[in-house]
């Protein structure tokens, strides 16, 4: 009898490895939400020295603001791919596989769409918008995502959508949601992953 669930619990894992890719870091998440909150901070300093007047597109602060964005997101991808990585070593499962490849693409298709619909808000002056555009299309991209890795994920994007939406009603708190659904979300979301799958390896 013994020997009959262990064969189940092996086939059931053998399916799982084949349509789920597991080995998304928990601790990548909690960064990416400590570079968030960080990014928050120094975006408000910046506006803070702006004395609260209307930023440009062609103002200094609007052109440091876009790089403390550039660099957090570039800080969260080196992150999140290094220790995913170190992960999959770990677990002896291949970082780039079918699974991995099929996660990326369901991914990237609403983030890349919300990017551009981005940048056409800026091109024509919504600028209150883009946070909670860029909130809802990032918490898309993850339920979009979900069912190729841990269900998690899909909360972690129906929590980020929700809070973009009242972002969306409250567009002059947008900085402040942004801190919440980048950063707050993603260290709950990340310390629960970390605490039920990073551990157990």
């Amino acid at each position: 009898m013994e020997n009959y669930l262990q064969d189940i619990q092996d086939i059931r894992k053998m399916m799982d490895r084949s349509t789920q890719f597991l080995s998304l870091s928990g601790l990548a998440g909690i960064l990416a939400g400590v570079y968030a909150l960080l990014g928050a901070y120094a975006a408000k300093q910046v506006y803070d020295m702006n004395y609260g007047n209307y930023i440009t597109l062609e103002s200094n602060s609007f052109k440091a603001i876009v790089g403390i964005a550039l660099a957090v997101l570039l800080m969260s991808v080196v992150t999140a791919f290094l220790l995913t990585a170190r992960k999959a070593k770990r677990s002896g499962e291949s970082m780039w596989n079918s699974t991995s490849k099929r996660l990326a693409v369901n991914f990237l298709i609403p983030l890349a769409t919300g990017g551009i619909f981005c940048l056409l808000l800026l091109r024509n002056g919504y600028y209150g918008l883009i946070a909670p555009v860029t909130l809802i299309f990032y918490g898309l991209a993850c339920v979009n995502a979900s069912k190729y890795t841990m269900r998690d994920v899909r909360y972690l994007g129906l929590t980020v959508i929700l809070i973009g939406l009242v972002a969306a009603e409250f567009t002059g708190y947008g900085l402040e949601f942004w801190a919440l659904g980048f950063g707050v979300c993603h260290i709950l979301y990340g310390s629960v992953m970390y605490y039920k799958y990073d551990r157990k390896q």
